[in-house]
């Protein structure tokens, strides 16, 4: 009986967990933000726990299960809406390597040492860091490396958004040493005079923008 009941409860969970991490959102395992890593483990514990103790009623199980997604779900709804509160969940994005130059600092403050980046330099064809464009270290820990290109002239900036939803990106214009009123007058050439209208800007290596409008409701 007992044994029918474990197979009966894996197979409820099973289906219980697929329908989470669906709701949830999709994601690859190296994509996943801390809270995301946390949520997970916490469920995958709390589906073992459901299927082993078998005189607990099923329900009582589950439902925490579902109180951690709505939790999520929420977090990342208002997240969508609030830049510091999506900074705090998912963090920021760090520059490792600026134009050759290796910011030893930064890697201090993210507790990354040499070998690490020599690891991941090496996982994207590059041989040493004087190769390197910039090297930024994602929330996800991954390390994006922009390469520099032979017989380049123009100056490569951050590929970092300078407008999110509308919003103007100050701290990113500062490290591209640029300001909210040059960008301001820059969109205005291009024909774009309300920035809330904007819901992603980015300055491209060629010097052009790319830029996605907010869909119409």
């Amino acid at each position: 009986m007992e044994v029918g009941t474990i197979a009966a409860r894996t197979i409820v969970i099973y289906f219980v967990i697929l329908l989470v991490m669906r709701m949830m959102g999709k994601r690859e395992i190296g994509q996943l933000s801390i809270v995301d890593f946390v949520v997970s483990i916490m469920i995958a514990e709390l589906a073992v726990m459901s299927i082993e103790n078998v005189t607990v009623p099923m329900v009582k199980q589950i439902l925490p299960m579902l109180i951690l997604m709505l939790i999520q779900i929420t977090l990342a709804y208002v997240s969508l809406k609030s830049d510091n509160l999506r900074k705090l969940i998912d963090g920021k994005p760090s520059v490792l390597i600026s134009r050759g130059k290796i910011d030893e600092s930064e890697m201090r403050k993210q507790r990354y040492n040499f070998d690490d980046l020599m690891i991941q330099l090496r996982q994207n064809n590059v041989e040493t860091p004087a190769d390197v464009e910039f090297a930024i270290l994602e929330p996800s820990g991954d390390l994006s490396v922009i390469k520099k290109k032979e017989g380049q002239k123009e100056e490569v900036f951050l590929p970092l958004p300078l407008v999110l939803d509308g919003k103007v990106q100050n701290s990113h214009l500062e490290k591209m040493g640029k300001t909210p009123l040059w960008l301001r007058q820059e969109l205005r050439k291009l024909g774009y005079r309300d920035i809330k209208k904007i819901s992603y800007c980015v300055l491209k290596d060629n010097h052009t923008f790319y830029i996605d409008e907010k869909d119409e409701n």
